[in-house]
């Protein structure tokens, strides 16, 4: 009985999937609707950007990528298989994977269809970037510019700005800025700031990006909120004090920072009227799973699959580490921080709905 529920669970995840392909007409057509997907953000969309930069924050050793397709496969993704970019790519009729821009395995044939700028531990305060040497967002934007000299030169002019222009940026950033930069206290940033300050600092750093990648060309984006990032199990082994619940004033500063963004991209859709621009709801389906495990088929919420799932990230989420969980499609998270492949996929489901939705496919 359980097997057949855990099936259709399955099925029904699908669905979202399944259906833009078909409403695109298969394949080919959805390539032609949209051409690439572009990707900007942090360690949630990063696929493998931090294997070739000078950082300590990476996951290209086992158990990282267990699950992927075809195989185990370390490639740099923080999980145990594909990342939500990599699920809305195949589901536009693209390739399965997005490639990370400094992999030298890929060209521009390849970012041509799908290109990844993202680098785990980025934030959009500078100085987030600056705490374990990662590409800040200002970078994340160079490279966006370098792409697109190298796509005109493969491409031509007017077939280049088609794809740029036609292509679904992707971007899910503001994470590390509360909880590896604010709240850690190391960049200063607790001392000039409140968090409310922080929070309006941040929203403002966010429009200035958005606005920059308007102006280069991009008119298809989403814009992820923060998650409910108090119940990250690495949030909850700090508050063992208290029973190892979620830490209500991170979901609050979590909650306050997204009605500002929404706010931010309201009026930014207002002054850009050609710029399709979507706010992805993170904090309320990870509140879904966590509250409603059951509905998604989920066991265990509160801890990371990989060895003890409480603090083990990066390194220490190894192929040493002792009690890593057999079935990671049980667990909402991997490892301490991020999300299981099976979590990933619900995300994208849940941004490709709101895509048709708010008209940016």
């Amino acid at each position: 009985m359980a097997s057949g529920h855990f099936q259709v669970e399955a099925a029904l995840l699908m669905l979202p999937l399944v259906m833009l392909v078909l409403n695109s007409g298969g394949g080919s057509a959805a390539g032609a609707v949209v051409p690439a997907v572009i990707v900007f953000g942090d360690s949630t969309v990063d696929t493998g950007n931090n294997n070739h930069i000078g950082t300590t924050l990476r996951s290209d050793f086992p158990p990282y990528g267990r699950d992927m397709p075809g195989g185990a496969r370390a490639t740099g993704r923080f999980g145990n298989g594909r990342l939500p970019p990599d699920f809305i790519s195949e589901a536009l009729g693209l390739p399965p994977l997005v490639p990370a821009y400094l992999d030298p395995a890929y060209g521009i044939g390849d970012f041509a269809r799908g290109v990844c700028f993202a680098s785990a531990g980025t934030g959009v305060d500078n100085a987030t970037a600056g705490v374990l040497s990662v590409i800040p967002l200002w970078k994340e934007v160079e490279y966006y510019k370098e792409y697109q000299l190298r796509l005109r030169a493969y491409a031509g002019a007017e077939r280049a700005r088609a794809i740029v222009r036609g292509a679904l940026h992707v971007v899910s950033i503001g994470t590390n800025d509360f909880l590896e930069n604010y709240y850690m206290l190391g960049t200063g940033r607790f001392a000039e700031y409140t968090v409310a300050e922080f929070s309006d600092f941040l929203v403002a750093g966010a429009r200035r990006f958005l606005s920059e990648i308007h102006r280069l060309g991009a008119r298809r984006v989403t814009f992820a909120g923060l998650a409910a990032i108090g119940c990250l199990p690495l949030e909850r082994a700090e508050n063992m004090i208290h029973g190892g619940g979620c830490i209500e004033e991170y979901n609050r500063v979590a909650r306050e920072y997204n009605a500002k963004v929404e706010a931010m991209l309201g009026g930014l859709r207002a002054e850009l009227p050609d710029l399709r621009l979507a706010y992805v709801p993170v904090y309320d389906t990870m509140l879904d799973l966590v509250t409603n495990p059951a509905k998604f088929g989920l066991e265990n919420v509160e801890e990371g699959c990989c060895a003890t799932g409480r603090f083990e990230m990066g390194f220490m989420c190894n192929d040493e580490a002792p009690m890593t969980c057999a079935d990671a499609d049980k667990f909402l998270f991997w490892d301490a921080f991020h999300p299981t492949q099976k979590v990933n996929r619900i995300m994208a489901n849940h941004t490709i709905d709101i895509c048709y939705q708010q008209g940016l496919l």
